[in-house]
């Protein structure tokens, strides 16, 4: 039987057993930190998993001392956020530890951060507006580790633990989701940081061929979108950083100030404990002027109301033929990156990636951030569709191109 067995998941168990946690620990902390190079030897390493992960947690641990580093392990207890949101004061969400967190940043070589959300709804009955207030509270510690990422001494990936209540949201047996995150990372490979060593410099290869096109604005057109989205000056796009475990999309931070039309999303958005479905955003000059959704309107209602969140972040389109997602997992972090007929795009209103800048980050001072139309917030939440499209490129000397069709790049 090959690991991959319609009968289960790769081990036939749940979670799945030593060797398949070893290799996704070796992807994360050999690969994909410092931008695909992996961690040097006496870097410091914050391993950031849920409580329901630990079998992971210590697979971290292990590669990482193999690797020579210095882990610290912080395990996140799950099923605590609705008690802090109901007893917390106005006064506790805004708590600010700002010399242990200042401390921290100076600490960190590098960040993993593990998804696990074995209670996707247990936030459904919260005052969203305690949520987006604590979430703003912190931004300054974003920004720190953002400025500290620009000089290249920081970085950080995402990843996904399979749960049960994913799972039956989904429609899959828990071993049949655990089959999507082996595949999409890999995992089923006998090696494979090699497989996605291999993968990166096919995205770089395509990435050229993108960034050279010089182009002004993209025009975005199906059954259930028409939006003009400017790219700005000094813009790149980016792709297989390392920053998500799997990353199969190309994105770029475009200027928010040029973002006109609408635009409707077929993935539903799981986000602060809620699930929103059906979301269209309307955007006038850079600003969305309407936002719908058929389930939770409240929560995306407050979500825009948090400074820049009604803004765009980020514009992103997964080819469907390198992605190795099949199925939709009600997680951001694999949606995005989802393949499937036409491929997906995705949104993210708030927070601009300083990366997407084709110049040195380190000349730019936060005023010319904002000159440049890079938005800034405490918010960046991704919106995803799966939906038909054709995306048309205007470049520079005012001819136009068909750059993305029926779920892939033409270049």
């Amino acid at each position: 039987m090959d690991q991959l067995s319609a009968a289960g998941s790769p081990t036939g168990q749940y979670p799945p057993d030593a060797t398949v946690l070893d290799k996704y620990a070796r992807v994360l902390v050999k690969f994909a930190l410092n931008k695909g190079q992996g961690i040097q030897p006496g870097e410091v390493v914050e391993c950031v998993v849920p409580d329901v992960a630990k079998p992971l947690a210590q697979a971290l641990q292990q590669v990482v001392l193999q690797a020579g580093g210095q882990p610290l392990i912080r395990l996140l207890p799950t099923g605590f956020d609705k008690d802090f949101y109901d007893l917390a004061s106005w006064d506790q969400l805004t708590f600010f530890p700002k010399n242990y967190l200042k401390a921290k940043v100076e600490l960190l070589d590098h960040q993993i951060g593990i998804i696990a959300d074995p209670y996707p709804e247990e936030l459904k009955d919260t005052d969203p507006r305690k949520i987006m207030t604590a979430l703003n509270a912190k931004k300054e510690y974003q920004d720190w580790r953002v400025a500290k990422e620009q000089l290249g001494r920081y970085s950080w990936t995402l990843a996904l633990w399979g749960v049960p209540a994913k799972a039956q949201i989904v429609g899959l047996s828990i071993e049949e989701y655990w089959q999507q995150i082996i595949q999409a990372c890999y995992l089923d490979r006998p090696d494979p940081v090699a497989e996605w060593q291999k993968l990166f410099a096919f995205q770089r290869r395509q990435l050229a061929k993108l960034n050279s096109l010089q182009i002004e604005h993209l025009h975005i057109t199906g059954p259930r979108v028409d939006l003009k989205v400017k790219l700005g000056k000094q813009r790149r796009w980016v792709g297989g950083s390392g920053a998500n475990i799997p990353s199969f999309e190309f994105f770029t931070s475009p200027d928010w100030r040029g973002t006109t039309g609408w635009v409707e999303f077929n993935v539903p958005l799981f986000h602060h404990g809620v699930v929103m479905k059906d979301i269209r955003l309307e955007f006038v000059e850079g600003q969305v002027t309407s936002a719908t959704a058929s389930q939770h309107q409240r929560v995306l209602t407050e979500m825009l109301k948090v400074p820049g969140g009604n803004k765009v972040g980020e514009f992103s389109l997964t080819d469907k033929r390198t992605s190795r997602i099949s199925h939709f997992m009600a997680e951001t972090l694999y949606d995005e990156n989802m393949g499937g007929p036409h491929g997906n795009m995705h949104l993210a209103v708030g927070r601009s990636y300083h990366d997407t800048y084709s110049g040195d980050q380190q000349l730019v001072d936060p005023q010319d951030w904002l000159e440049m139309g890079f938005n800034d917030s405490a918010l960046h939440t991704d919106i995803v569709t799966t939906d038909q499209r054709t995306v048309t490129a205007t470049l520079a000397d005012g001819t136009t191109k068909v750059i993305y069709k029926d779920g892939m790049f033409v270049l």
